[in-house]
């Protein structure tokens, strides 16, 4: 039978993870080891920074703490918790909200929170690249939901609506710098410069295509798409845009004039993690 400092304690959370807490302070009895948790995940997003995640394992990352291998299994049982220590500490707590945001509604905060969700996976794109194995569990995951939530305290939704919100509005944030990262790795491996791209895309395009093959792409040539609008965020914006849109129509359904009794709570359907999270 397992020692019952190694069950998680009641939170259902393996030890790791009670120590990312604050619940244990190290594992094990003894003299107090120079090896910490905190120092193999500094390490561990170190090499994931400079190298990307292809080379975090658990034999490198001993190695570049000069200790073996077998000794990091006292504070990480397995490589994925290691990766959602990583990812905790890659999107760090939410950043505190400016004055202004007092007087700031649903909308404004929650585009404020998007935002800042979306700045954090652009700046640590390795984070993308850890696989999502479950609904957010560690500390500044849940802060960042937290947060998500606490922006819709006013609005007149349930519950399950507010969180099935920030599922929809993280998948839009993680999807977009996902394909941010992949286009920039894309390009550094072409070694075309970036501000060629997408004139060379452009001019592909023209040659493969025309009028009677491809109507609408030829519309598309046509217009001002791809050259037209000087916000460099102008498609994160738009997909945002159109999903605060909807849920103000729905919240003005229930608060106008003749409108029902605020809902009361809902279930939510499906399981997922929030943004990269996916608290991020």
């Amino acid at each position: 039978m397992a020692d019952e400092d190694d069950e998680g304690g009641g939170t259902g959370l393996p030890a790791s993870l009670e120590m990312a807490w604050g619940l244990r302070e190290r594992p094990g009895k003894g003299p107090r080891p120079t090896l910490t948790l905190p120092r193999i995940v500094e390490t561990a997003v170190t090499l994931a920074a400079g190298e990307g995640m292809d080379a975090v394992s658990m034999g490198r990352v001993a190695k570049e703490l000069g200790v073996s291998t077998m000794s990091l299994y006292r504070y990480v049982t397995a490589k994925e918790e290691l990766y959602i220590l990583m990812s905790d500490a890659g999107v760090g707590a939410p950043p505190a909200l400016p004055p202004e945001a007092e007087g700031w509604g649903w909308r404004e905060l929650l585009t404020h929170w998007a935002y800042a969700q979306r700045a954090v996976l652009m700046a640590n794109s390795w984070i993308l690249r850890i696989p999502i194995t479950g609904a957010p569990v560690s500390p500044n995951q849940l802060a960042w939901m937290e947060r998500g939530l606490a922006a819709m305290a006013g609005a007149a939704l349930t519950e399950g609506e507010k969180i099935s919100t920030i599922i929809l509005i993280g998948g839009l944030v993680r999807n977009e710098a996902t394909m941010a990262a992949d286009m920039m790795d894309a390009i550094v491996k072409s070694g075309v410069a970036p501000d060629q791209v997408m004139g060379q895309y452009v001019r592909t395009l023209r040659l493969m295509t025309g009028p009677d093959s491809h109507p609408a792409v030829t519309r598309l040539l046509e217009s001002d798409a791809f050259t037209g609008s000087d916000e460099p965020d102008f498609q994160f914006s738009f997909g945002l845009d159109r999903i605060l849109d909807g849920l103000a129509t729905l919240v003005a359904g229930r608060t106008g004039p003749g409108s029902e009794s605020e809902p009361g709570t809902g279930a939510v359907s499906g399981t997922g993690a929030v943004s990269g999270s996916d608290g991020v």
